[in-house]
């Protein structure tokens, strides 16, 4: 079976609406598989908390991840991907 081409991609996340935290967590879990790590802030100061996803998956799934967690009221997400090619394979 062919091996799906992955990417590495960095998901920012800021979580202004902490009653979305635990829709943010389950969208996680969902992902987990494709999860290398995560970061994770809280930002007292200006009532937010500040996470950094990094992922190894194929484009679509993290373009998936990031407008699911982008469409929760309160969150803002945005991806930072490798260029094409780059990522390596799945």
């Amino acid at each position: 079976m062919e091996q799906m081409e992955t990417r590495i991609a960095v998901i920012g996340i800021i979580v202004e609406d902490k009653s979305q935290v635990d829709q943010v967590n389950a969208l996680l879990h969902q992902y987990g598989a494709f999860i290398i790590g995560r970061m994770g802030l809280p930002y007292e100061k200006k009532q937010v908390n500040i996470i950094s996803i990094v992922l190894d998956a194929p484009a679509d799934v993290i373009s998936a991840l990031s407008g699911k967690l982008g469409r929760l009221p309160g969150v803002s997400s945005k991806a930072l991907y490798t260029k094409a090619g780059e990522g390596g394979q799945g």
